[in-house]
C-alpha cells in the first residue's frame, strides 16, 4: 500500500500506473484489431473480439488492481451475487462523476458480459481509447440537435437507424449495455435548471434505453439498477487518484424488463411510451429513495 504518500505524489503515480496499464494492454489489442477488421465476415470477427473483449477485461482488472495498491478506499457493494456472463443485461446508473466508470468496472468485471455504452462520435478519435473502443464494437452515436432537425429534416430518425445498426453487432452473443438515463453528470446547477423533482437525481430520459431495448430483438430481458453513492455531492477523478475519496457505496437491483418494453414501437406507439416512462420514472424515484437513505443509514450528510 502506497497510501502514505502525499496526495499530489499518489495521484501522479495512479495516473501513471492507469496510463502505463492502458498503453500495455492496447499494443496486443491494436494488433487482434488489426485482423479482425481485415476480413469483413461476421464469424471472423466475432472470433476476435472474444480475444480483445478477454484483453479488456485484463486491462479493467489490473486498474483495479493499481487502484488497491495506491487506494485505501472502503466498499460497501451489495446485490452482485448471482450475475452470469452467460446472461445479457441492461446496467443503468445515476451518473455523479467519471468516477462512475470505474466504480462499474470494479463491481462487473468478468461477473458479467463486457459493458459497451453509447459513445458520441468525436470520442472515436481519443488517442488509445477512440481506437479500442471501435475495436470492441462500443456503439457510436451522432446526435443531431432540435435546431439541426429543422433545417435538415431528412436527418430525422438517423440516430435510431444507428442505435439498429449498433446493437444488431450483439445478436448472437451475451452482452451488456449500459446507460445513464440521465445523459450527464449530476450537478446542483442542472439540477435546479430543469425543476428536478428528485433530491439528488436529474429527470430520466427514456428514449436511448427504449431504442436499444428494441433494437435487441428481445433478447435482453433483465436491468441492473445500479445506485452509486459517495461521501459527497462533487467527486472528481483527482479526488479518487490522490486517496481523498475514502468511501463508495454500491447498490445494485435486478429488475426484470416487462416484454412490452422489448420490442420496437417507442416512437410509433404513444401508449406505449407513456407506460416506458411511467416504468423509468417510477424506478427514478425509488432510486432517489435509495439515495437518501443509503445516506442515511453510512452516516453521509450531503455536501
Amino acid at each position: 500500500m502506497l497510501t502514505f504518500l502525499p496526495p499530489f505524489v499518489l495521484g501522479l503515480l495512479a495516473f501513471g500506473l492507469f496510463v502505463a496499464n492502458t498503453i500495455f494492454w492496447a499494443i496486443p489489442l491494436y494488433v487482434l484489431a488489426f485482423f479482425k477488421f481485415l476480413v469483413p465476415a461476421e464469424g471472423w470477427r466475432a472470433f476476435w473480439t472474444k480475444g480483445l473483449t478477454a484483453l479488456a477485461e485484463s486491462w479493467a482488472h489490473m486498474n483495479d488492481v493499481g487502484l488497491s495498491l495506491t487506494q485505501r478506499i472502503r466498499w460497501d457493494i451489495r446485490g452482485v451475487e448471482g450475475l452470469a456472463r452467460r446472461d445479457s443485461y441492461f446496467v443503468s446508473c445515476n451518473h455523479r462523476s467519471w468516477v462512475d466508470i470505474v466504480v462499474l468496472q470494479k463491481i462487473f468485471n468478468r461477473r458479467i458480459p463486457f459493458p459497451r455504452f453509447f459513445l458520441k462520435r468525436s470520442l472515436a478519435f481519443v488517442p488509445l481509447l477512440g481506437g479500442a473502443w471501435w475495436a470492441l464494437d462500443f456503439p457510436f452515436m451522432r446526435r443531431y440537435s432540435a435546431a439541426y432537425l429543422a433545417r435538415h429534416p431528412e436527418k430525422r430518425g438517423k440516430d435510431l437507424e444507428t442505435t439498429r445498426k449498433a446493437c444488431a453487432r450483439f445478436a448472437n452473443r451475451p452482452v451488456t449495455i449500459l446507460n445513464f438515463l440521465e445523459g450527464t453528470r449530476f450537478t446542483r446547477a442542472k439540477h435546479d435548471a430543469q425543476g428536478s423533482p428528485y433530491r439528488y437525481l436529474l429527470k430520466p430520459k427514456a428514449g436511448g434505453m427504449a431504442f436499444a431495448l428494441g433494437s435487441m430483438g428481445g433478447r435482453v430481458k433483465a436491468l441492473l439498477d445500479v445506485t452509486i453513492v459517495y461521501p459527497k455531492e462533487k467527486v472528481s477523478l483527482w479526488d479518487l487518484l490522490s486517496g481523498r475519496l475514502r468511501r463508495v457505496i454500491v447498490h445494485v437491483e435486478r429488475h426484470e424488463i416487462p416484454e412490452e418494453f422489448r420490442r420496437e414501437g417507442y416512437l410509433d406507439d404513444e401508449h406505449l411510451r407513456e407506460r416506458f416512462q411511467a416504468w423509468v420514472r417510477d424506478l427514478w424515484a425509488r432510486k432517489d429513495d435509495l439515495i437518501d437513505r443509503l445516506r442515511m443509514e453510512s452516516g453521509l450528510a450531503m455536501a
